[in-house]
């Protein structure tokens, strides 16, 4: 059995790198965002709540950039499955990366799948998948924020996103739930 890590707020996030649906390879250690990379890890390309969730950030993509936030998706799909997301939910603009595989995943805290039978004309869900999780990066490799999910419903809307970035921004808010050691903090008091 592998234990999910939890990333801790303030320290550097694990490696990541995967193949993108567009071609090429991304990497996080090759990206300049001037605030944040948003790595949104999502199911695959049969979850439909996935597809909106894509779709938001896709149309909200510019405003997302205009903060300095350089957003990719990310899933343990096949190329052949990522290719096919980006066309049938049209995403002609959002990065789309592919392959995650699940020891990546759980040092990322992602919780992973079983594959369920479901009646056509779903899409079969993958013997194996990740469920959700939503991650900002700072520019310097270390976590803001991270929001990890066992289901593939309740996400939080881009829209709340954008307006707690907003606030962020606007405060120079700190990233919070950075304690690691609760019992040294409460000894030090």
């Amino acid at each position: 059995m592998s234990e999910i890590n939890s990333l801790m707020p303030r320290q550097p996030v694990p490696e990541l790198a995967v193949d993108l649906a567009e071609g090429g390879t991304w990497r996080l250690a090759d990206q300049t965002p001037k605030t944040f990379t948003m790595i949104v890890f999502y199911r695959g390309l049969h979850c439909p709540i996935c597809s909106r969730q894509l779709r938001e950030i896709e149309e909200l993509l510019e405003e997302f950039q205009e903060r300095g936030i350089e957003p990719i998706a990310i899933s343990s799909d096949t190329r052949e499955a990522a290719e096919k997301t980006k066309d049938d939910w049209m995403l002609d603009d959002l990065t789309v990366g592919y392959g995650l595989d699940f020891a990546t995943a759980r040092r990322w805290g992602l919780y992973i799948s079983e594959g369920v039978p479901k009646p056509p004309p779903s899409l079969p869900e993958p013997a194996l998948f990740t469920e959700p999780g939503l991650f900002l990066v700072r520019p310097d490799g270390t976590l803001y924020f991270a929001s990890v999910q066992t289901m593939p419903f309740a996400r939080p809307s881009m829209q709340a996103v954008l307006a707690g970035i907003d606030f962020v921004l606007a405060k120079d808010y700190p990233a919070r739930g950075e304690v690691v050691s609760w019992e040294k903090a409460l000894a030090a008091e």
